[in-house]
């Protein structure tokens, strides 16, 4: 009997320690599934909006979030509201998110509050200051009164990359780097301008510096070079190229006769110019005048301002646009004739 009763105490401690093994294994099955889903979606991801409406309670915000992207599991997202008893926390607004925040991440932000009317603007490569104004004005963020005052004020005390730049409405040109851009609706014109001079202060890196130096490039010649790279080219593959073109003129002498400059100096973009529009008296004339216009003609975006930085090495003087948008590049001008007599 005694045996019996000993054997049958052996089986129910492994009975219970395997139970015990097993309810083990469970919790830390699903702690690794609740700590990777608290994890965020994605490395990146684009900024969005995420409006929460009055009434939603945590599970349809879960629920939104997720269908969103913004998080990997409503369910866990729930589980975590929970625990921070944040259920009754949640407000409705519109709140700022992107999926390479964590589930913690986004639960913080939307315990914070909303944040005041955000306006989202997206400033395309190889627009102009006036370009860019308009857009800010259009957006109902200021006047354009306002946007050019906030420009006037700026100088090198500011950002030291401003030396050189000439006085006039356009003064930043070629600073106000093209970017998609979240401004709140109650900023000032200044901030906002404050904002594009940060964004291309970015650009500045010290390998930036140092190939400027090597170039023997300031920076203002440079964003110059740039903004004509940027008015020029159409296709991604063909800005180096382009770049290097503008490089070998300069270097050989010979005047730049950039379509894009001479339409800067008329104040319009023209499908074709006339022999009396490559006229104009016009320091943008690059038909006229030897070297760089003044000063840039455009904002130019990274892929530009690199292709300068790291222009592709040819011994093409010439280039003609094609009907779709590309270039055929020419050595001597009989074959640029050629092209012309081709493609136009």
């Amino acid at each position: 009997m005694r045996s019996k009763r000993g054997n049958n105490m052996n089986l129910i401690r492994k009975g219970l320690g395997m139970a015990i093994l097993i309810v083990l294994l469970v919790l830390a099955g699903a702690g690794c599934w609740f700590s990777y889903s608290l994890k965020p979606v994605s490395s990146e991801g684009q900024t969005m909006s995420f409006v929460i409406e009055q009434g939603m309670s945590a599970s349809q915000i879960a629920e939104e979030l997720e269908n969103r992207k913004l998080i990997k599991s409503a369910k866990a997202f729930r589980q975590l509201c929970r625990w921070q008893k944040a259920d009754s926390k949640l407000m409705a607004g519109t709140y700022y998110l992107s999926p390479a925040m964590s589930s913690r991440e986004i639960l913080d932000s939307l315990l914070k509050g909303s944040k005041p009317e955000v306006v989202k603007i997206t400033i395309p490569e190889g627009y102009t200051v006036e370009q860019i104004v308009d857009t800010l004005v259009n957006e109902g963020l200021g006047t354009e009164k306002d946007f050019y005052r906030a420009m006037d004020s700026f100088s090198t005390r500011d950002y030291d990359f401003l030396d050189g730049i000439r006085d006039g409405d356009n003064r930043l040109e070629g600073f106000l780097f093209p970017d998609t851009y979240f401004f709140d609706k109650e900023a000032k014109p200044r901030e906002i301008i404050d904002r594009f001079l940060q964004r291309f202060s970015q650009e500045l890196t010290p390998e930036t510096r140092a190939r400027l130096k090597q170039l023997d490039l300031s920076i203002f010649d440079w964003v110059i070079h740039a903004s004509i790279v940027e008015r020029e080219a159409q296709k991604e593959e063909e800005r180096p190229i382009i770049a290097g073109v503008f490089a070998n003129r300069l270097q050989a002498g010979m005047p730049l006769q950039s379509c894009a400059t001479v339409q800067y100096a008329l104040g319009e973009v023209k499908p074709v110019l006339s022999i009396e529009d490559t006229k104009i008296d016009s320091p943008y004339n690059t038909y006229k005048y030897l070297g760089l216009p003044p000063g840039p003609i455009a904002n130019p975006g990274h892929a530009s301002l690199q292709a300068v930085l790291y222009p592709e090495k040819t011994e093409y003087l010439y280039f003609v646009a094609k009907q779709d948008g590309s270039h055929a590049f020419a050595v001597t001008y009989e074959q640029h004739l050629s092209n012309i007599a081709k493609y136009q």
